[in-house]
């Protein structure tokens, strides 16, 4: 158990043509989700609806990213991001992100959409998983949660400014590396 949250260790999959999708209001509360998102995540439909989408935040997501997800939908802009979810029961799952402001024919944003696939595992174990646990260690090791989240959101700005790219650019860039081959 990491944070008082139930962890299992178990990680569940789903299937390459599966897409787990669901929206949120401004503030995160889910307002829609598929049955692949229900089955994967142990939820029946009237447990989540209206619930924070955090309802499935796994302990060992650096809360950085989720810091850097929300500014860029906040923004108006689209974000690709590697997340590991929680399920009811503690079991987990990966995905690999893509989230969207939603927006009314004024331009105004209404919404976020996520349409979760699932990752390419050799892009998990090789780049992501190691990268996570490296910041997730860095915000645990401060005295409190607002140093850590500054400490490890301070860690990926510097990956992203020695490689002079966006976090969606360095995301990509894990698949071209994986198309030729890692590093």
């Amino acid at each position: 158990m990491a944070d008082g949250v139930l962890t299992t260790g178990v990680e569940r999959f789903f299937d390459d043509d599966q897409i787990i999708v669901s929206k949120t209001d401004l503030k995160g509360h889910i307002t829609y989700t598929n049955k692949v998102f229900l089955d994967i995540a142990g939820y029946a439909e009237e447990e989540v609806l209206g619930q924070p989408h955090k309802l499935i935040r796994h302990p060992e997501m650096p809360r950085c990213i989720f810091k850097l997800l929300w500014e860029t939908i906040e923004s108006g802009s689209e974000v690709f991001a590697y997340v590991i979810n929680r399920c009811k029961n503690g079991d987990h799952y990966w995905v690999y992100a893509h989230v969207t402001p939603s927006f009314d024919m004024n331009g105004t944003i209404i919404g976020y959409h996520s349409n979760r696939r699932v990752p390419q595992r050799d892009i998990l174990t090789e780049a992501v998983i190691p990268l996570y646990k490296q910041l997730k260690a860095t915000e645990d090791a401060c005295n409190n949660r607002k140093d850590g989240l500054i400490a490890s959101d301070n860690m990926v700005a510097a990956l992203l400014a020695e490689k002079s790219m966006a976090y969606d650019e360095f995301v990509m860039t894990l698949h071209q590396d994986k198309r030729r081959g890692f590093r």
